[in-house]
């Protein structure tokens, strides 16, 4: 387990270095000079040359690449081109609006969909277990900013028990606003989140109910209950776990649209702003830290699943006996 750990850190660190390699080339490309966001309307040729030189878009591509690959060597993310704020702080004041957003939600959504699934799976022939795959489906369907607005329309417009946008400028200095004031961003992604993890929850409880080990220990006396904790669980959240770990990742990064319908002072926000003014060192540092957390995410997911699963860890120690005896540890 030590050495696969260590294979998946070293993994890790390639994968950041070469994402950021793919961040710096691909904004390179698209159209656009972060110099002219410094410039009024009629430079003179010395002033556009005098942007250039100060966000340093005269220099080759490679050497502005490693000047960047430094700075993030040395943990700086660099500083803003259009406020002169450096970019690692202003990041850090908005993920306290967009992580709790997002990790709210996933909860939200896992406690939701868990249930709702297995139902949907168990009750498959009953007319609810039907409804609810229905409903679950559906939600797959529907953008995210449309039930943000239905639901701004219901709790903040008509019961006026929800404020529809905004947040404190305090930030959590009260609690209780802070909660309030995202109590409709969370149910929005929790609601999505939950319609497509119902789908996998379901489809997982589905393949351990037709399995051949569930029925072999209902046969030996246990109860459906007993059998399912003590076989069923295990193997049915093995594939869901790595879903989460996307879900997760998924909803960090949609988290763009959410905090646009409900005007969240969030890491989204930040990101439309710097593309709109060409803010190369505010986007590069966006996606940079949007990049290290899906990594994490996928990291701790499969750490997650070898965990839960020792068959997987007796397939990474290449031990065939350790493989078929884990496989008796999960079934019976």
């Amino acid at each position: 387990m030590l050495s696969y750990l260590l294979r998946r850190l070293a993994f890790l660190v390639i994968t950041l270095v070469l994402a950021s390699i793919v961040l710096f080339v691909l904004l390179r490309l698209l159209p656009g000079d972060p110099a002219n966001a410094l410039l009024s309307v009629g430079a003179t040729k010395e002033q556009i040359q005098a942007a250039r030189e100060h966000v340093g878009e005269n220099l080759p591509l490679v050497v502005q690449f490693f000047r960047w690959f430094g700075q993030l060597a040395r943990l700086d993310l660099g500083t803003s081109y259009i406020s002169g704020l450096a970019v690692g702080p202003e990041i850090a004041s908005r993920l306290v609006v967009t992580v709790p957003l997002t990790l709210m939600a996933f909860v939200l959504a896992v406690l939701i969909a868990v249930p709702v699934g297995f139902i949907a799976a168990h009750r498959a022939d009953r007319w609810y277990g039907i409804l609810l795959s229905a409903v679950s489906q559906l939600g797959i369907a529907v953008p995210v900013f449309w039930i943000g607005v239905l639901l701004v329309s219901f709790f903040a417009l008509t019961l006026k028990v929800l404020p529809a946008g905004g947040f404190p400028q305090d930030d959590w200095s009260d609690p209780g606003a802070a909660l309030q004031s995202l109590a409709l961003p969370v149910l929005t992604v929790a609601l999505v989140m939950a319609a497509s993890i119902t789908r996998y929850v379901r489809s997982a409880v589905l393949d351990v109910l037709g399995s051949d080990y569930l029925r072999s220990s209902r046969a030996l006396g246990a109860g459906f209950a007993e059998a399912m904790w003590r076989h069923g669980l295990r193997n049915a959240s093995v594939p869901v776990i790595s879903i989460l770990g996307i879900e997760l990742a998924t909803t960090f990064l949609g988290a763009v649209v959410v905090e646009s319908v409900f005007a969240l002072p969030g890491l989204g926000s930040m990101l439309l702003t710097s593309i709109a003014q060409h803010d190369y060192p505010d986007i590069q540092g966006i996606l940079f830290v949007s990049t290290f957390a899906v990594l994490i995410v996928g990291f701790l997911a499969d750490l997650a699943q070898r965990l839960v699963d020792p068959r997987l860890r007796a397939t990474v120690s290449g031990n065939r006996r350790g493989a078929a005896g884990a496989v008796e540890a999960v079934r019976p």
